[in-house]
């Protein structure tokens, strides 16, 4: 049943990291990615919220495993893209067990498995109700997962790209090797790039940043957190213009 009350963020696009997905045994773990549907099943009964997710692909492979080796970038960031494609439809597995509509769409060409992305069509799908998770990075090296999450953010009218993480929120160090690292609520894009905060990478920043995206790091092991967040309330850490904040 969905809430009644006008949601803050009516469309939203998640940003969820490979590691997710799997762990050190196992690069994808189905009793991980079934935790991951629950968590959307439950957001989308309550809220009736739209959705499309972008998937990273850390489980598998990252682009740092080619570091001292002369293994080529492009077929290093290819490999990645084709793990991204590889997590959506794992994760379509689990969300359409669980009674949700879905559609893989994948930058790069792969039409046995799963669609083209093309945006009027990715549009047309969000608003018949579907989640769409998006694949294959934005389809060229050099790019990362958090530079697609930008860019298709902005292509499918978002309100704002929730950045699933497992701490909560954005900190001014790290807080899982300095015990008095102090959360940062709130913090402006410019403000983010000249102190370094890795929330997204610069190219991410950077769109994000033009077209006033806004961006909210949240735990998204923490039960209720996506559904808060898309009813207004301040979980995590929001980088947003300091206009419109």
């Amino acid at each position: 049943m969905t809430t009644d009350k006008p949601l803050y963020y009516k469309r939203v696009l998640l940003k969820l990291t490979g590691k997710t997905f799997g762990s050190e045994k196992r690069s994808i773990e189905f009793n991980k990615v079934n935790k991951i549907a629950k968590i959307i099943q439950q957001v989308r009964k309550n809220t009736g919220v739209e959705m499309a997710i972008v998937v990273g692909a850390g489980n598998h492979f990252r682009g740092r495993d080619i570091e001292g080796t002369s293994v080529d970038h492009v077929v290093a960031d290819q490999i990645g893209m084709l793990g991204t494609i590889m997590n959506a439809l794992a994760l379509q597995e689990e969300i359409e067990r669980l009674g949700n509509n879905t559609r893989v769409m994948s930058s790069i060409p792969i039409s046995p498995m799963c669609e083209l992305f093309i945006r009027r069509r990715a549009i047309r799908h969000i608003e018949k109700g579907r989640i769409v998770i998006l694949a294959g990075g934005t389809g060229n090296p050099y790019f990362t997962t958090d530079s697609a999450a930008a860019l298709r953010a902005i292509e499918l009218k978002c309100n704002v790209i929730l950045k699933a993480s497992n701490v909560d929120g954005v900190y001014d160090k790290d807080p899982n090797k300095f015990p008095d690292a102090k959360k940062i609520d709130y913090i402006d894009y410019q403000t983010a790039l000249e102190k370094g905060i890795k929330v997204m990478d610069n190219t991410a920043f950077a769109l994000c940043q033009g077209k006033k995206m806004p961006i909210v790091v949240f735990n998204f092991n923490q039960p209720g957190n996506i559904e808060r967040i898309i009813k207004g309330e301040r979980i995590g850490t929001l980088v947003s213009d300091k206009k419109t904040s």
